[in-house]
């Protein structure tokens, strides 16, 4: 059952508390100095913070099965979900006639009490409380053996029994009936809700068809390396990402970048795994091996996010720990002293004591709250937004300032090569050759849209090509030496570049300390990028800039027709930094930065939040980043933002529900305007709607 299934779960919900309590900084060394600290990591003798063993989970928080439905998502299959279908079915069932029999032993007693002598009525009373808290007492019993005396199977097994020493057992057994039914509940929204990112798994591959020689020999993805050959069938999951090398078809890539129009690809196509096939036979070269595929990479980053938690968590995790003792020490002394005083019977403050205890566990904040998150977490990847933790969700929710980096961002990235300038006594053909010549090192977008137009070209044995940071490319070759980039970049060679005046990205070049001419390389404005910046001036940031390391007016153009609040040009990489203090006043906790990943790194480290566009074309910015948006839409960000705001609000909502009911009954219990009854519903009532509450965020758009 749920309840014998917690011991095994302890150790893991051990190490990932113990991780989190001492791991959770963000963007900066963990503090056991592992640049990879795991939960799993932290269970090791080696850990320096940690020379000793735990041994068990939630100590003095709540210690119910429920707070472990978050536990393993990923290692479910349909066989464990059509067994805890069967045993909910079960447990119902069996507390249903249970219900029924306690129902006509109560209804009796109460208006025809002399069908039958009390001793009868008690009997029946103790038999179905055995029948129904039997599971509860065994694990009470387990827990207290291990040391662990603040869970609720104690609390609820204690404070029952005690109601039946003091001879109220119709009420013992209708607060075990009903704490029992409300469990189920709880568990089954809970598995309900955390299902919602489960579905991913749905577009795990689970098999790859390998083509050796004309042969088709089924694989587990996992084993496909670099250069192998896969064919996927009309209707199958692409296995790995890759390039099309034979066939054409439909694909749907919508539950990876939340995109729903399905992509003709074709020979040549790039592909990724976790993609649909609709339509049409692939056959397709493996890129990498799995572990770097998309899918895999978009896995692995989902299941991390769950056990990164949020401040909010951590201070729930924090206050549950006391918050159970506290209100077992104030029962204790409800029980004892007002009768020591003179102020009433043992039988009476017993009896009120024994409400504040029921009342006592917090597990509507302990199992609500990282499911509110958790909603959260599947909300924003079925837009095609993957989050790296809970904590992103609180810090976004925050932001004033939010900063965009301009190419690939705010416009398309898709460069075309629109005029050519070239110096007196040069022909086009020569001063295109001639900027090929050092492009051809290089894969920015305005690079590619050079040798587009140059056309593409082995590089020369003798050439030595090098980047220069935000300047541009350099191509050695012996003596000579050609320079390609911005006008910074000529006067280094001693070149002053002529002032050219058109809107777009002028690349000079010169050879040799010889000026040669100018490229103009046009970009467009993405066509949602004016409405990102509305909807997120409506969604309360107050100023929305941009930076870039292209000409100061071709970064005004963009400005004016975007309508930002401000803008930063001609940046080299480590100038961004510097740009984005100055631009929110010193304060970069309250801003979030949305770059593609090329030279993006330090900025999107020194921001609160930092946001990758374009999915996982750079793997620097996967890493460094705090959201990736796996497509190339800036709208994204705004829907990131309602998310999180959302998420926040859901997760405050239950706070405050579960605290402000729980102080209302714990002052109607020391009033005796409460009893077992009502204090069942404060605790198991209470967590449930909370739950409820909580899958919410699961619909989120």
């Amino acid at each position: 059952s749920r309840m014998d299934n917690q011991v095994k779960e302890e150790k893991k919900a051990a190490q990932t508390e113990c991780h989190d309590s001492c791991c959770h900084e963000e963007k900066s060394e963990h503090s056991c100095g592992e640049a990879e600290c795991s939960p799993a990591h932290c269970n090791d003798e080696s850990c320096p913070e940690h020379p000793h063993h735990h041994v068990h989970g939630h100590e003095n928080s709540c210690d119910c099965a429920s707070c472990h439905a978050l536990d393993n998502i990923f290692a479910e299959n349909e066989e464990d979900e059509q067994k805890e279908h069967l045993e909910f079915r079960k447990a119902i069932t069996m507390l249903a006639a249970a219900g029924v029999v306690f129902g006509l032993a109560l209804v009796a007693e109460e208006l025809t009490p002399d069908i039958a002598p009390a001793w009868a009525f008690s009997a029946i009373f103790i038999v179905l409380y055995l029948a129904v808290g039997w599971p509860v007492l065994k694990t009470a019993v387990k827990a207290m053996l291990r040391g662990d005396l603040f869970n609720e199977f104690t609390l609820m097994g204690g404070a029952s029994l005690a109601a039946l020493a003091i001879g109220e057992m119709s009420e013992a057994v209708g607060v075990m009936l009903f704490y029992r039914v409300g469990e189920a509940f709880q568990e089954r929204a809970a598995n309900n809700s955390r299902r919602s990112i489960k579905a991913l798994m749905a577009q795990k591959p689970l098999t790859a068809r390998l083509v050796i020689d004309e042969k088709i020999i089924e694989k587990d993805p996992q084993e496909i390396v670099k250069g192998d050959i896969v064919q996927v069938l009309p209707g199958e999951i692409i296995p790995i990402d890759g390039y099309v090398i034979n066939g054409s078809s439909q694909v749907d890539s919508s539950a990876i970048t939340g995109e729903s129009m399905p992509a003709a690809v074709e020979k040549g196509s790039e592909v990724h795994g976790g993609t649909l096939s609709i339509d049409g036979m692939l056959l397709i070269e493996a890129a990498g091996p799995f572990k770097d595929s998309t899918i895999s990479r978009m896995l692995e980053m989902v299941q991390n996010a769950v056990e990164r938690k949020s401040p909010t968590e951590r201070f729930i995790t924090r206050f549950a720990k006391w918050y159970t003792p506290a209100i077992f020490a104030l029962a204790s002394a409800v029980i004892i002293i007002p009768p020591l005083a003179g102020l009433g019977s043992w039988h009476e403050w017993i009896y009120r004591g024994l409400v504040l205890l029921v009342i006592s566990c917090p597990c509507a904040l302990v199992i609500s709250i990282p499911l509110g998150y958790f909603g959260g977490i599947g909300a924003a990847s079925k837009n095609g937004i993957l989050v790296k933790g809970a904590n992103v969700f609180d810090a976004v929710g925050n932001v004033e300032f939010a900063i965009f980096d301009k190419t690939g961002t705010l416009t398309k990235g898709q460069f075309k090569l629109a005029a050519i300038f070239p110096a007196k006594g040069v022909t086009e053909k020569e001063l295109l050759d001639a900027a090929a010549e050092a492009e051809n090192g290089s894969t920015h977008p305005v690079a590619r849209s050079i040798m587009a137009a140059a056309g593409e070209r082995p590089v020369e044995e003798n050439a030595v090509i090098t980047q220069i940071p935000g300047k541009g490319m350099v191509c050695s070759k012996g003596a000579a030496v050609t320079a390609v980039g911005n006008a910074q970049l000529m006067l280094d060679y001693g070149v002053t570049a002529p002032d050219v005046r058109e809107q777009g990205t002028v690349v000079h070049v010169e050879q040799n300390g010889k000026y040669l001419g100018a490229l103009l390389v046009a970009d467009q404005i993405r066509p949602e990028a004016k409405a990102t910046v509305e909807e997120l001036r409506e969604l309360g940031i107050k100023g929305v800039y941009m930076l870039t390391g292209d000409r100061k007016e071709t970064a005004e153009e963009v400005a004016k027709e975007l309508q930002l609040d401000g803008f930063k040009a001609e940046l080299l990489p480590g100038d961004k930094v510097e740009a984005l203090k100055e631009l929110c006043g010193g304060d970069t906790k309250k801003t979030i930065y949305v770059g593609d990943g090329v030279n993006d790194g330090p900025v999107l480290v020194t921001s609160e939040t930092g946001i990758a566009m374009g999915g996982f074309g750079s793997q620097v910015a996967v890493e460094v980043a705090d959201a990736v948006i796996l497509d190339d839409s800036p709208q994204k960000v705004a829907t990131l933002l309602k998310i999180a705001k959302k998420t926040r609000r859901i997760v405050w909502e239950n706070v405050i529900m579960s605290l402000g009911v729980k102080g209302i009954f714990l002052v109607f219990g020391v009033a005796g305007l409460a009893g077992l009854w009502e204090a069942v519903f404060a605790d198991v009532g209470v967590a449930l709607i909370a739950i409820l509450n909580s899958t919410r965020a699961t619909r989120i758009k």
